[in-house]
Order: structure tokens, then sequence, then C-alpha cells
């Protein structure tokens, strides 16, 4: 039969599977995806399918090292099973198509779709004209066509979603490419914003990430330079939404109106991240990052003034072309200063088509390892220590899913503290959800989480927990292969930290 036919054969609902990589933006792109194609009338394969699903895309970035190796890995792969299955279609999104365009095609000639950051609208149209026309569609735009939160959305969460308050970049950093590839910045406007998140709310959300690849530049396209703060501050007058967090901002704009919104607005998390990049100035000025070590540590005091509690997590990269010995040793300084909670640490690699790609004295790779070796080694020992401090401590942790890997064999469920870290707590008698809330004292720390070995002070449930069960009962209920499941990427949470927290170019 057909590719044509088989798409046509009545009755027949197409599946689909989105595979994501990079940065929280992709990740967020993917809800969107997900949204298009359910809109559409496809049905998320069950999880693991492992490329059986009739639609396969790949959402790709193009900031990690070897993003198009393994790209091509992947596609590869699923050449022999496409070959099997007439109608099987291979779409190819994100910021490496963004890039690389009609040489995914030509290198991959068994895929159908190739389509941009900017036109990921266009999805399901592209999917069937390439069906119809039986040839590979390659369509990227160069400008946004529509912000895309106007999208249909299938957020992966019940009870935590990501918010785009803006897309694009308006920085030069030398080893980023993302500006290049999402465009300019351009925000969205604050009513449009806060009509999405109370929508949210109304959905039993309790707990948003506002989202920009430099989010405390919001306001910059629209000409209020205090847009930000006041965004933070009216996201606290929304009855019901217990929790904000945002990222990833960027220690340029980091202005004294944004810490004040945030001491001031009760629903603001007491959590920070902050990508440092490099603590000395000479690499600073020559990753184009518009700030130095002294103005850095600044905004790190002015934090913890105003927010005592406040865990603070960056961004490192070790070994950037002419790192000297020196230099290295001024992001240590930097990294004993400010007792960073968590350090999400990257060693320098060439990324096509930026500036520092082309940059002389790159530093060889066991000199790299070495000192990045150094770094984790110390950033291990204070998290350690940071994490010790919250020993004796009682906390509110909002109930997570898919947290804790050993939590089943543990008896133990895990949970957010205000600040992020990540809490392991024992199972209470009574039923507790994700997005429900529970009270615990905190009695032991390790580099990465805390245990509450104790009985469970408190349980509050919560309209986030309802949501969560109406929406796992309802997804239970759906026939045999057409469950939509729960799959753990894209709740707004770090990533662990030998991963990072994003494309590290915040």
């Amino acid at each position: 039969m057909s590719s044509i036919d088989r798409s046509q054969e009545v009755g027949v609902t197409r599946s689909y599977e989105i595979r994501t990589y990079g940065c929280q933006m992709n990740v967020h792109d993917s809800e969107r995806l997900a949204g298009l194609l359910e809109d559409a009338g496809y049905v998320r394969a069950p999880e693991g399918s492992d490329g059986d699903a009739d639609v396969v895309v790949f959402n790709t970035c193009a900031v990690r090292e070897n993003a198009d190796n393994r790209l091509y890995g992947n596609l590869g792969h699923l050449a022999p099973k496409k070959a099997k299955r007439p109608g099987m279609q291979i779409a190819v999104g994100g910021c490496l198509a963004q890039k690389d365009r009609d040489t995914i095609v030509k290198k991959a000639p068994w895929v159908d779709v190739v389509f941009g950051t900017h036109n990921i609208g266009k999805l399901p149209v592209l999917l069937e004209r390439a069906r119809v026309q039986e040839e590979a569609q390659v369509e990227i735009a160069e400008s946004l066509e529509a912000f895309p939160s106007t999208l249909p959305t299938r957020r992966e969460s019940a009870y935590a979603a990501w918010v785009s308050i803006s897309v694009g970049c308006n920085n030069t950093c030398t080893f980023c490419i993302v500006p290049a590839l999402r465009g300019k910045e351009k925000d969205r406007r604050p009513g449009d914003i806060l009509a999405e998140v109370e929508a949210l709310v109304g959905e039993g959300v309790s707990e948003i990430t506002l989202l920009g690849q430099n989010v405390n530049a919001y306001g910059s396209d629209i000409g209020d330079r205090e847009a930000f703060s006041k965004l933070l501050r009216a996201c606290g007058n929304i009855e019901g939404l217990e929790r904000v967090r945002f990222t990833s901002p960027h220690p340029r704009d980091f202005t004294d109106d944004v810490i004040a919104a945030m001491a001031e607005t009760p629903n603001v998390m007491p959590q920070l991240h902050m990508p440092l990049q490099s603590g000395s100035d000479s690499v600073l000025k020559a990753m184009r990052r518009s700030y130095r070590q002294e103005r850095y540590l600044g905004i790190i005091e002015k934090v913890r003034s105003a927010i005592p509690h406040a865990a603070i997590t960056t961004d490192i990269i070790v070994g950037f072309p002419g790192e000297t010995e020196e230099d290295f040793e001024q992001t240590l300084h930097v990294v004993r200063e400010a007792r960073f909670a968590q350090a999400f640490t990257f060693q320098y690699s060439k990324r096509p088509g930026t500036p520092a790609a082309e940059m002389e004295n790159q530093i060889p790779k066991e000199v790299v390892q070495a000192r990045y070796e150094r770094l984790v080694a110390l950033q291990e020992e204070i998290s350690w220590e940071e994490n010790k401090k919250q020993v004796g401590r009682t906390l509110e942790l909002m109930v997570a899913e898919g947290e804790g890997r050993k939590d089943g064999a543990t008896h133990r469920l895990s949970g957010r503290a205000p600040d992020n870290r990540l809490v392991h707590f024992t199972k209470p008698e009574e039923d507790v959800r994700p997005g429900d809330v529970v009270t615990v004292e905190v009695t032991y720390a390790a580099p990465h989480h805390l245990l509450a070995e104790g009985p469970v002070l408190e349980v509050r449930r919560t309209r986030a927990g309802d949501a969560w069960e109406k929406r796992t009962a309802a997804e239970a209920a759906k026939p045999a292969g057409v469950m939509l499941g729960l799959p753990k990427i894209g709740v707004p949470e770090p990533l662990p930290a030998a991963a990072g927290s994003g494309c590290g170019c915040g």
C-alpha cells in the first residue's frame, strides 16, 4: 500500500514521537509541536516507542558539541525502519535545521520535512504537503511569523509550566550561535503573558517558569526598562499561583528593581540561575560578555542581602580560547566567593559559525579536561557545604513527578523546595500526588540533593494535585496504543549538574 493510500485509509490514527535536544526553549517548543500534531489529529506514541511512530520529529540543538553527528546517527538508525514502513515520515526542526537547511536532506534523503525555529507552526502542513507531493519539504523562515505561544500547546506537566515572555537574543557572545538562529529579541505584550498565566492557573497549574533566551532583558523590544520587574510583581497578584521562577537572566540586565521585585513578591521563589561563564575579566571581554567580575559578585551580594536564603546557580565555560592559568584561577576565585548551590559546567568546544571558533590560542583538550575536573571538584565541595546548612530546616516541598530515580526502592517521594533544591522524603501513609505540597524537616545533605527521613509534618492537597490526578485518569482511560503518557522531559526543573542547565549561552 502506498504512503498516500495508507494515510487516507479511513479510521487510521497516525501516531507521533518527538525527540528533543538542547535548552529549555527547545523543550517548550516541543510542547507546542505536540499540541500542533494533536490538534491535527495525531496521537502520541506509547513511551519507549523508539522510532516506531508514524511521524518522528527531531527538535534539534546547534549549540551542543557534535550535535550534527548525533542527529545524523539517529536519522541513520531510522532509515531501515522507514524503508519497512510505508507512510512513515521523519521531520527535523530546531536550531540545527535553521543552520544547516538543505544539508540535512542531502545527507539524509529519507527525511520528509525540514523546518526552522521561526515556523514551527507549519509542521502539520509540511507533513501533509510532503505526503501528497512525495518529496521532501524544506521551509526555513528568516524571521518570526507569529509569537509561538499563540500555537496549540500540549503541556508535559499538569502542575508546572513554561511561559515564554520573549524569543531571540540581542547579545553577540563570541561562543554562541543562538542569536543567528533565533533572531533578535521579540517581546510579548505583558497582557498576553499574564492572560496565559491566568489560564494555566485556571487549569490547575501552580508553578510557572518565565522563559526567555535573555529573560531579564524583557522590555527592550517594547521600550520599558522596568518591564521585567513589573511582570514579576504582576504575577504576584494572580490568585492560585504559588510559585514563580525565571530563566535565564543576563548579568548585564540584572537591575536593582528586579532584585526588589524578587524580594517583595511572595510567590517569586528565592532562587536565581545567572550564568557567569568565566571569572576572568579578559576572558569575559573576549567572550563579549558585557560585565566583569566585580559587577557579577556585586549582583550576588545584593541578592543575598535582599533574599538571605536564595539558592544561586550558574553556568561556567572552561577552556575558552586564550584562557590562561591565571584566568582560570579567577574563575575559581568567583566560585569560592559566590558559593553557588550548583554550577553547570561546560568544556569549551568549537561551534561552527561562531567567532570563537576562529580565535587563536585554542586550549589543548588535556588542559581543558584538567581544569574542568578541578572546577567540578571545588564546586562539589561547596555544593555539599551549602546543602549541609539546610539540615534541620523545615521546608515546604512541591511534590514532583519522576525526580527520584530510586524512590520506588527506597519508599520515598521527591519534591522541590522553594529554592528549587531537590528533596527526597519519606512517603506518608496518606495519598500524595505530584503538585501537592508537603512540609518536612531536612535530616541529611548530599552535594546534589537533601533527605527528609522523618515523618512528613503536613500534607496539603492542592488544585495542582487535582489537575494531575484528573489528567492521569483521563490518559489511563485511553485505548491501548493511544496512551499519551506523561514523559519526564519538559517539567521546568534543573537538569543534573553534569548535563548543564541549558545551552550554556545565557
